[in-house]
């Protein structure tokens, strides 16, 4: 009797671990063990409250300044955070940092607060005065919750940033709020956390923490090239519904002097969420040997739907840095 309530127990163990296993996209996974020797940490203060900030970094072997990547941890990982990003910057021999702000999205101090960008703004003068950087040649990458921050960075980070690669980012906290409690993920109540509510997020809280509600029309780097991926089954397959790309897209080009016919239409919204395809696309457009569903383009801003999930195709983020 004791031997089958044991095997009841860990079954029981086995299926709940599953269970947990399941509701953490791959993209959002926070273990943090793979870290190559040449990868070292480092510290900054908050400008803002004194607290200590860390970063992993690499820094470029040589004489001449090399480009400076900053990669951003998912929103429930930190600094420790496994990152592809390190890998390739490595191999490229950039200089390379993967900075915390606040760690994972648990409480006010983070999830795109004024201390967020503060911390990130430390972090890339650290690097500027530490490593070996070519000041021209900055380019943030983001996916998921870290493709959310570099959103906001992109709305308010007053650093010289040349490019921005986004992947699968949330844009609208409150539609996301909404999004999540119906896919019945944690997600949902992270944000009643980090708004300040109780059973409920403080939705104004989180309008001014969203992306696609803050001005569009002072953009610290408008000359910065902003690259938006989405994969067309997330929202399915993963948490990230596609409409959070395409809706920033949409309002931020319009901000810009898009006409109407330049963005994404409804119809073509209700047709790659309902559709999870394009069949009026042309078919000979690919990213990293995917499909391309939608690929629209105004000014530095792009938007690409590709066959995918809730994903980051890392090669595709760095290829504009290693053709320049």
């Amino acid at each position: 009797m004791r031997v089958s309530y044991l095997i009841a127990l860990v079954l029981l163990f086995a299926v709940r671990s599953f269970i947990n296993a399941q509701d953490i996209p791959k993209w959002d996974n926070p273990a943090g063990e793979n870290w190559p020797p040449e990868f070292k940490i480092a510290t900054t203060q908050s400008k803002l409250d004194d607290s200590i900030q860390n970063i992993i970094f690499y820094k470029a072997t040589g004489s001449e300044p090399r480009p400076l990547i900053i990669s951003f941890h998912t929103w429930s990982g930190d600094y420790k955070q496994d990152d592809p990003v390190a890998i390739l910057a490595l191999k490229n021999n950039w200089n390379y940092i993967h900075p915390d702000f606040r760690g994972a999205v648990s409480d006010p101090k983070s999830c795109g607060s004024k201390y967020v960008i503060s911390d990130i703004g430390d972090a890339i003068d650290f690097a500027i005065n530490t490593l070996n950087v070519k000041e021209n040649d900055i380019h943030i990458i983001g996916v998921s919750g870290g493709g959310y921050t570099a959103l906001v960075s992109y709305m308010k980070l007053k650093r010289p940033i040349k490019s921005f690669s986004v992947w699968v980012p949330l844009s609208d906290l409150e539609s996301w709020y909404w999004e999540s409690f119906g896919r019945k993920n944690k997600y949902a109540d992270d944000l009643v956390r980090v708004s300040g509510g109780a059973t409920m997020p403080d939705f104004k809280d989180l309008k001014k923490r969203s992306p696609l509600l803050m001005d569009m029309d002072k953009l610290p780097n408008p000359n910065a090239k902003l690259s938006i991926y989405t994969g067309i089954h997330d929202g399915y397959t993963g948490s990230v519904p596609i409409t959070q790309s395409i809706n920033f897209y949409n309002k931020l080009i319009k901000s810009q002097g898009a006409k109407k016919d330049q963005k994404v239409s409804k119809s073509e919204i209700i047709s790659l969420v309902t559709k999870r395809c394009n069949p009026d696309f042309r078919e000979d457009m690919e990213i990293g040997s995917r499909k391309v569903h939608l690929f629209k383009s105004f000014g530095n801003v792009s938007l690409t739907v590709f066959e995918g999930g809730h994903e980051m195709l890392t090669e595709v983020a760095i290829e504009s840095i290693k053709n320049e």
